[in-house]
């Protein structure tokens, strides 16, 4: 079930609406569309969970935003899905790493394993469209993940935010966007 609209909120305890500097005053929350835009075109996430004895794991991967979910794989031994298994919540973060400039996001939820086949295939063709060759390449990093997908070598989790973050800044103005969905 796709995310819905949140409700999006721009929180001034953390942007410069408190600390004005030259375009602070103007300082606006970040649109979702504009959010949704970034988490399609993000190549690099960071997906943590929370080991059974409460350490916590985090690890890059790849991702796909797909009909208002985000979507990301994993080994089935490996300590994401074993994290999972245990605990479903998750974070996903993505963004820019500079200080002055760029959208930070993190996207919270409960990490569901796909099961639905056809919803595993829409998954795939995204994941395809979005990482062109590196996917669909015999020399690409991740050929053959959508067979891995499809015989259920590793795990395909949908991530339905709860709620999303977005950290802007732009030319050292910064804000704080909280989405509630």
């Amino acid at each position: 079930m796709p995310a819905q609209q949140p409700t999006t909120e721009l929180d001034a305890r953390y942007s410069s609406a408190l600390n004005p500097r030259p375009g602070a005053s103007d300082v606006t929350a970040t649109a979702w569309a504009e959010a949704q835009g970034r988490l399609e075109a993000a190549e690099i996430f960071w997906v943590s969970t929370v080991r059974p004895d409460g350490r916590l794991h985090v690890t890059p991967c790849i991702a796909a935003w797909h009909d208002g979910v985000l979507y990301f794989s994993t080994g089935r031994t490996e300590q994401k899905a074993k994290n999972l298994a245990h605990d479903a919540h998750c974070a996903l973060t993505t963004g820019a790493n500079s200080l002055t400039d760029g959208l930070d996001l993190v996207v919270e939820g409960r990490a569901e394993p796909v099961a639905d086949r056809a919803r595993l295939e829409e998954v795939i063709t995204a994941y395809e469209t979005k990482y062109g060759p590196h996917i669909t390449s015999p020399e690409g990093t991740f050929h053959g993940i959508g067979d891995a997908f499809r015989r259920g070598d590793a795990v395909v989790f949908a991530v339905i935010p709860d709620t999303a973050y977005g950290f802007g800044r732009d030319n050292g103005v910064y804000s704080h966007t909280r989405w509630t969905f």
